[in-house]
């Protein structure tokens, strides 16, 4: 194995393994800023009837770019062209379900197999090596220690067999998936979206949990803060091209990152060309986070069409889990007579 690949196997070991002022530079590598620039030359971005970019379409974030930057790249903010195409083929290979050795038992722990998964076939364009920009190092700050005995305790609970469904997470419940949002982050599939657009507001149609995201324009107040939303309540507006969302109202059970209802999320959406639009979003958390970060999200126009995403809740998988819960208990009351 050469030197490169090794550095890139280990980049995407850490990548595809468990998860746990806002200063943003604008910088670029050479090969994805020409790129772009010829996209952009042959189709320059549409605008509205009033003259606003056009963001309306079917949209797609998959990627295979990790969110936070591997250790084993910590002083590269760019992969080349060739390291990124490496990290992707060793991204794809691990990834896969139906690689060869792969069990029947390996399926059934993981769920699903790789029909199943539309993670994306590439880092995006920009090349970068983590989804986070800001901090340098393309690492989340640190969770303050209220947060981290918070995300623990969570953790605790999330162990214990369940009395009832309110006992299992919120995911699994089908009510809020991490990778909906806000902010708009890949997941393993159901990564689209669908941009609805007039003079007034902005609706962002999410495929994962079939949300949809309702951005007025006229630069309102927010809700009381007595008023908590599972999405938070979005108020935007524009600065010259560039689309500002600014959310806040979130309530204390999404926890995206170890954030809690303090959370305050500032999104800015940019037509970088008919087909693509530069994402970055900024967690300014101060009981959760010591300081502000940023990230920035590819989004590309997708063919469609947005299907309806249609989870469990209500339907038998949940009644299954609490009889498996009673079952587990009984076996062991009977073992300890």
């Amino acid at each position: 194995m050469s030197r490169c690949s090794f550095f890139l196997l280990a980049a995407a070991t850490a990548f595809l393994g468990p998860a746990h002022s806002t200063a943003q530079t604008e910088a670029q590598p050479p090969t994805a800023r020409s790129a772009r620039a010829g996209t952009a030359k042959a189709q320059a971005a549409p605008r509205t009837a009033a003259g606003r970019p056009d963001f309306q379409g079917i949209w797609s974030n998959a990627t295979l770019t990790p969110f936070e930057r591997p250790r084993e790249v910590a002083r590269k903010e760019f992969f080349s062209a060739q390291e990124a195409a490496e990290f992707t083929r060793i991204a794809l290979e691990r990834a896969n379900r139906d690689r060869r050795g792969a069990t029947p038992q390996d399926d059934v722990n993981g769920a699903y197999n790789e029909a199943w998964f539309d993670r994306g076939s590439k880092v995006y364009s920009n090349l970068r090596t983590s989804i986070v920009v800001d901090p340098a190092d393309g690492r989340i700050p640190p969770l303050t220690p209220q947060a981290r005995n918070d995300t623990a305790a969570r953790a605790a609970i999330a162990e214990r067999r369940p009395e009832g469904p309110e006992d299992f997470t919120l995911p699994i419940r089908c009510i809020v998936w991490p990778t909906a949002g806000p902010p708009m982050i890949a997941g393993p599939y159901n990564n689209n979206y669908q941009i609805v657009q007039t003079r007034d507001y902005v609706a962002i149609d999410v495929e994962m949990i079939h949300d949809v995201r309702i951005v007025p324009l006229d630069e309102r107040p927010h809700l009381p803060s007595s008023i908590r939303q599972w999405m938070g309540d979005p108020v935007g507006h524009w600065e010259d091209d560039t689309l500002v969302v600014d959310t806040t109202n979130f309530t204390d059970k999404t926890h995206f990152r170890g954030s809690d209802r303090n959370l305050h999320l500032i999104e800015h959406f940019k037509l970088l060309d008919a087909n693509t639009i530069q994402y970055r979003f900024t967690v300014d958390d101060p009981t959760a986070f010591v300081k502000p970060w940023t990230g920035e999200i590819i989004l590309s126009r997708a063919p469609g069409p947005l299907y309806e995403y249609a989870c469990h809740e209500g339907n038998y998988s949940l009644l299954d889990m609490l009889r498996g819960a009673r079952a587990e208990e009984k076996a062991a009351a009977g073992k300890d007579r």
